[in-house]
């Protein structure tokens, strides 16, 4: 049975550095609570972020002249969720065909699959037909789109992209993952919430998949539900665009879970035989928790830690960041990739570079 290989990984952010513009906009909006105010920039020092980025452009608060924020959201009049997902039709084609540009895809028309995740913004026809029409790819491609999995969901695209390799040897699979986390910030004084502003940005990362014996081989995947954590992680569509739940109890269920089936993960082998460590940077406290259930050296996680500083947590994609860092190695070396999404459930991949 043939092998499957991500031959190439390429990622594009939107132009916008928003992060330092949301810090200020977010404190506002607690500056009636001192102590609200001073645990968010405590938390937003030790968050391990300095960029995020976001199509939505800065601008001077109309209740705040020489205030910046993001023009997109006003005090007492933030989006409902028809604008945002107006916004999602608007802005995520473009920084689709940005992440595509860049990648080593070789001749488009020889593309035969087409995998897209994404868990913040829906349209039909959606951004499957638009990159048919945007970067010349077969009429005929076939199309799947794996929505709403959440920060996980990049490894379900490239365990179904293996499948399809392992049944269909000359087939050509085109991975997009791709997020538009900023166009989901809420009014609110809720610390929890903001906390959760905190940490996301936008991105995208496309993959080519096939059979040819280059770059990161897919060699097995398994998946790790945590018992009793249904409501830690819950990501829902109401009015005022999708709301988040994010407990602080996940880092600890995430190291409980790990500790627990680490043998499984990594099928019996050492954590000293894992050279590579791609790990959704969920946050820093979430990476501390990786780092103790695998007894990991701090410059395991380097790769996920640099992602989070340069671009936060953007979802389903940010785990491929991770990976197109690490591809830029020699092969011959094994690796272990893992994220995070509602369930509470750690998808994770065995790799080796060829």
């Amino acid at each position: 049975m043939p092998s499957a290989y991500i031959n190439d990984i390429a990622t594009a952010v939107p132009p916008y550095d928003i992060h330092g513009i949301f810090l200020d906009f977010v404190g506002s909006m607690l500056g009636d609570d001192p102590r609200k105010a001073r645990l968010f920039q405590r938390m937003a020092d030790l968050s391990g972020i300095e960029h995020r980025y976001s199509y939505l452009e800065q601008g001077e608060r109309p209740d705040d002249p020489g205030v910046n924020a993001p023009v997109f959201y006003r005090r007492g009049q933030f989006p409902d969720t028809s604008a945002r997902m107006r916004r999602f039709e608007q802005d995520a084609p473009r920084l689709a065909a940005a992440a595509v540009g860049r990648l080593r895809l070789g001749d488009p028309r020889r593309i035969t699959h087409l995998v897209i995740t994404c868990c913040t913004g829906f349209s039909a026809p959606g951004l499957d037909l638009d990159l048919i029409e945007r970067c010349g790819l077969p009429l005929s491609v076939e199309r799947t789109m794996i929505g709403f999995m959440g920060c996980s969901a990049a490894i379900n695209a490239m365990k179904l992209a293996r499948h399809i390799i392992r049944s269909e040897p000359h087939s050509r699979v085109l991975v997009l993952n791709l997020e538009l986390c900023t166009l989901h910030m809420k009014e609110t004084g809720d610390i929890e919430q903001m906390l959760c502003f905190l940490l996301f940005g936008d991105g995208c990362a496309a993959s080519i998949v096939t059979a040819e014996p280059d770059g990161v081989a897919l060699d097995s995947f398994r998946a790790i539900l945590a018992p009793d954590t249904r409501d830690f992680i819950t990501w829902n569509i109401r009015e005022a665009g999708f709301d988040m739940t994010l407990s602080g109890q996940v880092p600890a269920a995430i190291q409980s879970a790990l500790s627990v089936h680490a043998g499984d993960i990594l099928e019996g082998a050492p954590v000293g035989s894992i050279d590579l460590w791609a790990v959704h940077p969920g946050g820093r406290t979430v990476l501390d928790a990786v780092e103790r259930a695998f007894g990991l050296a701090p410059e395991a996680l380097a790769a996920s830690r640099e992602v989070l500083r340069r671009y936060g947590n953007m979802s389903s994609g940010t785990v491929m960041f991770v990976m197109e860092q690490l591809l830029r190695g020699g092969g011959g070396r094994k690796g272990c990739a893992m994220a995070f999404g509602p369930g509470l459930i750690a998808e994770t991949m065995l790799f080796h570079t060829a």
